[in-house]
């Protein structure tokens, strides 16, 4: 399969030179279950969207510390995107920002977090199993960083998890796969990331996190449940030629 990897990252601070960008993350993420799928990378947080995203088997959006209800032209921009994309029944995946997106985009709202920042390992109590996220466990570990959250669904969307009483996923249709959190992030890089919000997260949610980074992500078997999605998603001819 062809995926474009939609980079929503704002962040281009010291810290974010020094390590892997989205783009990749992503790529690896897919590839620990998929090693011959192949990725297109578009910063649309730069305005660099593909011509045609109708060309590729399915679309990832990544995380980004911009907001979806910023208004800026790229974030309105995508979206439009997402919506030309549910209407075609065209496979995505959002992940944090692109979760928060695709709600927003498709008639859901965004509200601050109830509790604040969410940061370090997060569980997820899976509510919802399709079949091809069959492999996920009952409650899923997740590396998370946010401030926002989906307060209501779109029409039509089912609740796939939940993590302390608020949305952490949800389905809508075959087509559309969301998560709260960051699927791609390793082990190395969410302890780094922790080191560099200390600051901001403030000494009790930073101590919390570091406390919780004692167990790692389900990173392996959410990348098998993410191609899976991706493989009945896609069309019939288009899946079959990923086997």
């Amino acid at each position: 399969m062809q995926l474009a990897i939609l980079m929503t990252n704002t962040d281009e601070s010291e810290f974010a030179q020094r390590h892997p960008k989205d783009g990749e993350k992503f790529t690896d993420l897919i590839r620990m279950a998929r090693p011959d799928w192949r990725t297109s990378v578009f910063a649309v947080k730069d305005g660099d969207f593909p011509q045609n995203l109708f060309e590729f088997d399915a679309a990832v959006i990544t995380g980004s510390p911009a907001s979806a209800r910023s208004g800026a032209a790229w974030v309105a921009e995508l979206l439009e995107m997402i919506r030309a994309a549910h209407a075609r029944r065209f496979p995505l995946f959002g992940a944090c920002f692109g979760h928060q997106a695709i709600a927003l985009a498709l008639g859901g709202s965004l509200d601050k977090n109830p509790d604040g920042w969410v940061h370090g390992l997060t569980r997820n109590r899976v509510l919802h199993r399709p079949d091809w996220a069959a492999a996920l466990p009952d409650e899923v570990r997740l590396y998370g960083s946010h401030c926002e959250c989906v307060c209501s669904l779109p029409p039509g969307a089912v609740p796939l998890a939940e993590s302390n009483g608020v949305n952490a996923g949800f389905t809508l249709g075959r087509h559309i796969f969301t998560t709260q959190h960051h699927p791609e992030m390793t082990h190395d890089f969410i302890i780094a990331l922790s080191e560099e919000m200390r600051e901001d997260l403030g000494p009790s949610v930073f101590a919390r996190a570091l406390d919780s980074l004692a167990e790692r992500s389900d990173q392996q078997v959410f990348a098998e449940t993410l191609a899976r999605f991706f493989e009945q998603a896609a069309p019939p001819a288009t899946a079959a030629s990923s086997l």
